[in-house]
């Protein structure tokens, strides 16, 4: 990391029925340790150790923040001094909640932001099994100011301006998007970049669960909109290099953020 830029990775992870949840862990961390060797932000999908659309098995295979999950995940960060993002998982509370906690890991290891989905897909029965989040989060990274969303959130257009009012100049994208419904993701990265003038880092996933085709396209959308790097449908590493300081000149080029009206 230096004056070229922030080299991320986008692990683009095949999920599929067939693998079981541990065999898939052990696989998909290996996989982080070698890419972060690499890289200074990895970045992986959306409940990918049981499958976004493998809800049953989510919730079933719910852990605390401090379980074994998020401890090798922060293990491996600071092992090679980088930034992780580890996907999501499907958190047990506390309180008896459940959710879909994204995590965020800094080079020394520390958990250094936690984000809970907000939007609950109704539509796959998300809903009836997780509890929506409760905050929005905007954590320092790299990138410079960074909030997290994940999956459905992209829909919705009203979160991403109001992570841009408390300062994210980039997105971080965590998600398990289907393949019938990819060109609507394809089209929201993009947007999402372009209304908030910010750089968009999404990581999807691939395979087959419970008769779901996962759509892969993972993206890297530089501030003006542009595709700087997009995946295939296959399992891959998407990498690209992202220049923080080309939001704050594009921002002052053409400043439409200043020109916003509220209703």
């Amino acid at each position: 990391m230096g004056d070229a830029g922030v080299r991320v990775a986008l692990i683009q992870i095949e999920c599929n029925d067939t693998e079981s949840v541990d065999d898939r862990i052990d696989r998909v961390l290996g996989e982080t340790e070698r890419v972060l060797g690499e890289a200074d932000l990895v970045v992986l999908p959306e409940l990918w150790n049981t499958g976004a659309f493998d809800l049953a098995s989510a919730r079933h295979h719910a852990q605390p923040l401090d379980g074994d999950l998020v401890s090798r995940m922060a293990g491996i960060a600071q092992r090679h001094s980088a930034w992780l993002h580890g996907g999501s998982f499907t958190e047990q509370a506390d309180d008896g909640h459940f959710f879909n906690t994204s995590v965020l890991f800094g080079p020394d290891g520390a958990l250094e932001a936690v984000y809970r989905k907000i939007h609950v897909f109704g539509y796959g029965g998300e809903a009836d099994l997780m509890s929506a989040g409760p905050e929005l989060v905007v954590v320092n990274t790299p990138l410079g100011a960074t909030g997290l969303a994940t999956c459905y959130d992209l829909r919705f257009p009203e979160q991403f301006r109001e992570l841009t009012r408390h300062g994210a100049s980039a997105f971080l994208i965590t998600s398990g998007w289907p393949s019938a419904r990819i060109h609507a993701w394809d089209v929201l990265v993009r947007a999402r970049a372009i209304e908030d003038q910010a750089w968009v880092i999404a990581c999807n996933q691939v395979g087959l669960q419970r008769g779901v085709h996962l759509g892969g396209h993972s993206a890297v959308i530089d501030p003006i909109g542009d595709v700087v790097s997009r995946a295939s449908t296959e399992e891959t590493i998407l990498s690209a290099t992202v220049a923080p300081d080309a939001v704050e000149q594009w921002r002052g080029e053409f400043p439409a953020l200043g020109d916003i009206v509220p209703f």
